[in-house]
């Protein structure tokens, strides 16, 4: 008999969608319930763009709207904040989709993250997104660098001089601002250790509702859940495929023998093995695709389920970290002098 939801099942119910905006070939939208009493969908819409033309994004995001995905995924620098506004607000005008419908998470970047910059960034990304708040708004890595660290293509591009001293409890406390204003409705991090949280947790008016991550089946990040889970911070996950075909991707998870081996059984995708694995740990999914046929692919994955068996085969894969930003260390003007500063963890 296939497995349910294996954490944060009272949290875990279908999504109140419009009737009337729901494609009804597509399975009911699974959700999350956030510690501010709002409600994040299970699967979600990633928005990087490293090498994508606008075009292609835009489509990518209509066909998601049409397919049924409600939670849009960007960030102040994807450079991807202009197109979701332009096709949400297209959407709204054009179709039954409500403002209520979707949730929309964009993050503050790096140049942007001390006390007096959080604001103006996120009124910067709203005018941006045309919109009047976010549902949520992260702190997009626990690092602060120059204005023109903003202006690298990549964060390849980021010299150790551009490191500014960091400060996450004034960033934090101006991210709550954000969200008394009303600016966004739910704020967190992303990228951050359970050391880090734990650090800022004694500093908070509002916990995190969310910390946004690296996790695939061959990245469980088991301790770090465990720690969200406890603390009420729902843990989304981003390259919930380990990102295959990215500058920094790898291919251990869509290429496994023990996850082909389950999606044969259940007449799946490596892709949606490893999604619906996510799921049913508690997590929320942000997997990123501009193809059509992935796209449709990505989304179905919530109206099945893993078997206990099938678990054990995935936990029981080696694990290592896929993206080390190994970059974002030194040891003259980082917070990070290493590897084990930066998560916590030995490399």
């Amino acid at each position: 008999m296939g497995k349910k939801i294996m954490a944060n099942a009272s949290q875990y119910e279908p999504s109140m969608e419009d009737e009337k905006t729901k494609p009804t070939t597509a399975p009911e939208s699974l959700r999350y319930k956030l510690n501010t009493g709002s409600y994040i969908p299970a699967v979600g819409f990633g928005t990087v763009a490293l090498t994508d033309t606008p075009d292609v994004v835009k489509a990518g995001i209509r066909k998601a709207i049409q397919v049924g995905y409600r939670h849009f995924d960007t960030s102040a620098y994807y450079g991807t904040e202009a197109l979701l506004g332009e096709v949400l607000k297209e959407a709204f005008e054009n179709s039954d989709l409500k403002r209520e419908d979707v949730f929309v998470t964009t993050k503050l970047w790096m140049g942007d993250c001390h006390k007096d910059g959080v604001l103006p960034a996120l009124q910067k990304s709203l005018k941006t997104l045309q919109l009047e708040c976010v549902d949520l708004y992260l702190i997009h890595w626990p690092l602060r660098v120059r204005k023109n660290g903003t202006k690298h293509k990549s964060v390849r591009d980021i010299q150790p001089e551009d490191f500014l001293p960091l400060d996450l409890v004034s960033t934090w406390h101006a991210m709550e601002k954000c969200r008394d204003l009303g600016l966004a409705k739910a704020i967190g991090v992303s990228n951050f250790s359970a050391k880090k949280l734990e650090n800022l947790l004694p500093h908070v008016k509002y916990v995190p509702s969310v910390n946004q991550v690296e996790m695939h089946p061959t990245f469980r990040q088991s301790k770090l859940r465990d720690f969200c889970k406890r603390n009420g911070i729902q843990v989304i996950a981003w390259a919930p495929l380990a990102a295959p075909g990215v500058f920094y991707g790898v291919r251990s998870v869509i290429e496994s023998p023990v996850i082909k081996d389950i999606a044969v059984k259940h007449g799946k995708t490596p892709a949606q093995v490893a999604l619906r694995w996510g799921i049913e740990n508690g997590v929320c999914v942000i997997p990123k695709s501009y193809n059509e046929s992935r796209i449709i692919e990505n989304f179905g994955v919530q109206d099945w389920s893993l078997t206990e068996q099938d678990h054990e085969g995935i936990n029981s894969l080696p694990e290592n970290r896929m993206y080390k930003a190994l970059i974002f260390c030194n040891d003259t003007t980082s917070p990070y002098r290493s590897y084990e500063d930066l998560w916590d963890e030995p490399i």
